[in-house]
């Protein structure tokens, strides 16, 4: 008995080591070069398994690599959502449960073409990858977090190539090289269970992989020291730090107020043209408190600076239920609102609980003060100093709807949010790295107001030209140029990830696969 389980524990141990190196290529731990080696073990360990057991290895690995890079999860359920520590847990574990799928479909995918077929790994895996995680980005509202394309932020030649292929063309790359590697160790397998397996086909797979690399790695140096035209602006982010269980306290209203404008006086000068303050940065509903709205306007009038700041606006109220959007809004120097955009994404059981007619008897994990109800237009704010479109929060992490705000121009991208609700696990630190990708995928600076952290300023190549540290209450001028680059993947979107699709079902079909 002890002896089986030993031996099943150690059928899966090679799952376990990919995911744990697959953590490891992501923030905190940053190791980036890991995840082009981490797949390794688990392909290799796929060749001895029938469909069942593979399926349980990619299971095996999911539950690691999610576990260990979404375990901050817990944090908001259990600090903010009244939850126990081990009832959060359990709810973490449950996604994971879900997003294990994914990898689990993968690995039973990949064993029975790379059992059936003569193609090479380096071929199967990215295109399986690529297309499941693709999936995992829309299916049930979406949840792109953890892709992993993103541990390589740091990575900034090999990554410019995101402005054609998006993020998912970088998470091919990984998982070609990976599966390039595992066809090395394969190869005397395949030709001794395959007699009639061309070696010409791993050859020729590697020589065009080495040569996608080498482009890539030209095109990165080639982005990188291109000059594009655009103008300098000089703007100012104002990090409140406030605490999240005070800021709606009626006692606590003022001084949470008076600490931006505080702090915005000291952000203000004559060169800066806007100063941004975070995600739901004011302690009351903009234009329905009207005495703190005119006291807000009253001190624009004074700063000499465009204001963007992110609030909770009434949309719709009745006796029984008041309609409240995540919103930010832009004041002119002379206090006049230019500008409202209402969050179009949504967090689900965070801001609105999906299917409420059959989860009736779910609330919003995290308690907000009532319904939010989701944006519809998508649209930029256009200034003297350039055109620009607000992402609030976690909408940054979703490619395809920020495309959609630059398809007719635009200069920089901004993101307001409020990371607060992670503390001090990874995920704020994820969640900046993330918008690394949004600003090389269109081609645009990105500006980033976070109310505990990380704030910071992005150049359109996705280098980050300065970030500020977790719960520090300060204000961070930073000046970024202008971009009004239309990328390829801004005027096409994802074509690259459809290319894999069709790829993928051609595979499925016409190659001996369910023989």
């Amino acid at each position: 008995m002890k002896d089986s389980l030993t031996r099943k524990a150690g059928d899966y141990f090679p799952a376990v080591v990919s995911g744990i190196l697959v953590v490891l290529s992501f923030p905190l731990f940053d190791y980036y070069p890991l995840a082009w080696v981490a797949f390794v073990p688990l392909l290799l360990s796929l060749w001895g398994k029938d469909s069942k057991k593979a399926f349980v290895a990619g299971y095996v690995f999911g539950l690691v690599y999610f576990v260990g890079t979404l375990y901050w999860i817990y944090y908001s359920i259990n600090h903010y959502g009244g939850f126990s520590f081990p009832a959060s847990l359990s709810l973490v574990v449950l996604l994971c449960l879900y997003l294990s799928l994914y990898p689990a479909i993968f690995s039973f995918l990949f064993i029975k073409m790379i059992r059936k077929t003569e193609l090479p790994a380096l071929l199967i895996a990215p295109v399986l990858w690529v297309v499941l995680e693709f999936a995992r980005s829309y299916a049930l509202t979406g949840f792109p977090w953890s892709s992993i394309g993103y541990s390589q932020y740091r990575f900034l030649h090999m990554i410019q190539v995101a402005d054609i292929t998006g993020i998912y063309g970088i998470s091919f790359l990984v998982l070609a090289v990976n599966g390039a590697l595992a066809d090395l160790f394969l190869l005397r397998k395949r030709t001794g269970e395959m007699p009639l397996f061309p070696i010409s086909y791993t050859v020729v797979g590697l020589s065009v992989l080495l040569l996608a690399v080498i482009a890539s790695l030209g095109y990165g140096h080639w982005r990188l020291n291109q000059e594009r035209s655009g103008k300098l602006i000089n703007v100012s982010l104002v990090q409140g730090d406030i605490e999240q269980d005070k800021k709606w306290e009626p006692a606590y209203q003022n001084e949470v107020l008076e600490t931006y404008f505080s702090l915005s006086r000291k952000a203000a000068g004559p060169s800066v043209q806007m100063i941004v303050w975070p995600e739901t940065a004011l302690p009351f509903i903009f234009d329905f408190d009207k005495a703190n709205t005119e006291r807000l306007i009253r001190f624009e009038q004074e700063l000499g600076s465009d204001l963007l700041f992110g609030t909770i606006l009434v949309k719709d109220q009745s006796r029984s239920k008041t309609l409240l959007s995540n919103s930010a809004v832009l004041l002119d120097r002379e206090g006049k609102n230019i500008y409202e955009y209402d969050k179009i994404h949504l967090v689900p059981f965070g801001e609105y609980v999906p299917l409420r007619s059959v989860l009736f008897f779910v609330d919003k994990l995290v308690t907000g003060i009532g319904d939010y109800v989701p944006g519809r237009q998508y649209i930029r704010a256009d200034t003297e100093f350039g055109s620009f479109a607000t992402l609030i929060c976690y909408e940054i992490i979703f490619p395809g709807l920020v495309r959609k705000f630059y398809t007719t121009g635009g200069d920089f991208i901004v993101n307001i949010t409020n990371d607060a609700w992670f503390g001090r696990t990874s995920a704020p630190y994820q969640h900046f790295s993330m918008a690394v990708f949004r600003a090389i995928e269109n081609r645009k600076p990105v500006v980033r107001c976070a109310n505990t952290g990380i704030s910071g300023f992005i150049d359109s190549n996705g280098k980050i030209l300065s970030e500020t540290p977790l719960f520090k209450r300060l204000v961070l001028p930073g000046t970024v140029k202008t971009d009004e680059t239309l990328s390829f993947y801004t005027k096409y979107g994802d074509l690259f990830s459809y290319l894999c699709i069709v790829l993928s079902i051609v595979l499925s079909l016409n190659i001996k696969f369910w023989r």
